[in-house]
């Protein structure tokens, strides 16, 4: 079965203020992708935002910015632009559907899924340290004081569970295979506008999916549709 992504709820918001620290600024980004997850697989979106902003230095890590690693995962699969023990992927989007993988795939974490589902983050964090995630003592301390200093618990509350957005793709995970975002490469003679009418969108969803500050194209550039 095919596997629409999560892309669009990855695009980093425009609404940022200067001034945010680097964790602020990754939750205003990555919190509808953590609720749409929580939605969708029963993993507290606060174990979500918490254990990447932890693991990628709230994504300025160096794994975070070469390698779309946003959660410490290591192994040789996806691209590599640079020499490292950790997993590479093609998107943001493709390193937090195997984080849930990797917590589905695993009998002794699988359990957390049928026990707390998406509350109780606190049994979260020492079930998913004790099942060998990561090994360092105070990894569970340090992500739940992550939770609790920016409160994304609150995230966590009903009213966000199975919150409806706006041509909200629908995300699945099976046998670990991810469908890529279907793209499209500028040629000469496109616009925004044109491309947006052939594709059935708007030129705002482009800029937002493609991360553009203006409408400016580049011949052979590849955009996300």
């Amino acid at each position: 079965m095919l596997k629409r992504l999560i892309t669009v709820c990855l695009i980093l918001s425009s609404g940022v203020t200067f001034g945010q620290s680097a964790a602020t600024k990754y939750i205003e980004a990555y919190k509808a992708a953590a609720i749409q997850m929580m939605n969708d697989y029963d993993i507290p979106a606060s174990i979500i935002l918490g254990i990447a902003i932890h693991e990628s230095g709230s994504g300025t890590s160096k794994i975070a910015k070469n390698l779309n690693n946003h959660f410490g995962m290591k192994g040789s699969s996806g691209p590599k632009t640079i020499k490292s023990s950790y997993k590479g992927y093609y998107s943001v989007t493709d390193s937090y559907l195997d984080f849930v993988n990797f917590l589905k795939k695993r009998s002794h974490l699988n359990i957390l899924f049928e026990k707390y589902g998406s509350s109780n983050y606190k049994n979260w964090v020492k079930t998913i340290q004790k099942g060998g995630y990561a090994h360092s003592r105070t990894w569970g301390s340090q992500v739940l004081a992550i939770i609790n200093k920016y409160h994304l618990y609150e995230y966590d509350s009903t009213e966000n569970k199975q919150l409806a957005y706006e041509s909200r793709p629908m995300i699945l995970i099976e046998a670990n295979q991810i469908t890529e975002p279907v793209t499209y490469r500028v040629k000469s003679g496109d616009t925004l506008s044109s491309i947006a009418k052939e594709h059935k969108t708007t030129v705002e969803a482009l800029k937002a999916k493609n991360m553009l500050k203006s409408s400016f194209l580049k011949l052979g550039q590849e955009l996300i549709i």
